[in-house]
């Protein structure tokens, strides 16, 4: 069976993810910081038969990170790695003049440099995967310049950039970065707290990453609005 690590698994699009894989009968690790949510998420899934390991713990741990691709080596080796879990770097979100440098060191750690990390840890299972893949949950918050936005986009920008020249120096595997889209998100929530107004389940955008696990395109930069659009 295939393997993959899904950071930030329990709840939201990490969740959705799991357990669309889960039903294809996939293998998996799951990360989160909080334990009771994400074993619960992990108890969800393994009634589909699939073999689930959940380990709580914070990305930017370097210790927590090898632990995750140890997981994943005793189950098989690693096919897929979805670098999800985020940070926004201030809750609610601040307008640039007024966030806290610390806050943004953190979205930086959470994002980039624990992603990387994690990328550098699994690599060389990847590589063994005839079907070596990597997602980068990107926002459109990294192309778009959207008032309170600047610190989470511009970490977003720079995972972008990563993935790009990952997929440039790493051939043999799909480095995929993708904007899901406008979501109804515990994320969202703590950005932007008292917009109530109506946005997608994030079920409903988890199509557009199978797509690309089913169809492999080159890598790249995707949205998945776009991708949803074009299997239609």
């Amino acid at each position: 069976m295939p393997v993959g690590i899904i950071t930030g698994a329990s709840k939201g699009l990490g969740r959705a993810l799991a357990g669309a894989l889960a039903r294809r009968g996939w293998d998996l690790v799951l990360d989160a910081r909080t334990p009771r949510p994400l074993r619960e998420a992990a108890a969800d899934l393994g009634g589909y038969g699939t073999r689930v390991r959940a380990l709580p713990g914070d990305v930017t741990d370097g210790a927590h990170r090898a632990a995750l691709v140890a997981a994943a080596r005793e189950l098989g080796g690693v096919d897929l790695l979805v670098n999800n879990a985020s940070a926004l770097g201030a809750e609610p979100l601040v307008r640039l003049a007024a966030l806290d440098l610390d806050g943004f060191r953190r979205a930086l750690e959470v994002n980039v440099v624990a992603a990387l990390g994690l990328v550098q840890e699994a690599l060389p299972l990847l590589r063994e995967s005839p079907a070596g893949a990597v997602v980068d949950v990107s926002s459109d918050a990294a192309v778009e310049a959207y008032g309170t936005w600047g610190g989470y986009g511009a970490s977003k920008a720079a995972l972008d950039h990563l993935s790009a020249v990952l997929a440039e120096e790493e051939p043999g595997l799909r480095v995929w970065a993708v904007d899901p889209g406008d979501m109804d998100t515990g994320l969202y929530a703590a950005a932007v707290p008292g917009d109530d107004g109506p946005r997608p389940d994030p079920a409903s955008v988890v199509p557009a990453f199978l797509r690309l696990l089913d169809e492999r395109p080159a890598g790249g930069r995707y949205t998945a609005p776009a991708l949803l659009e074009a299997a239609r």
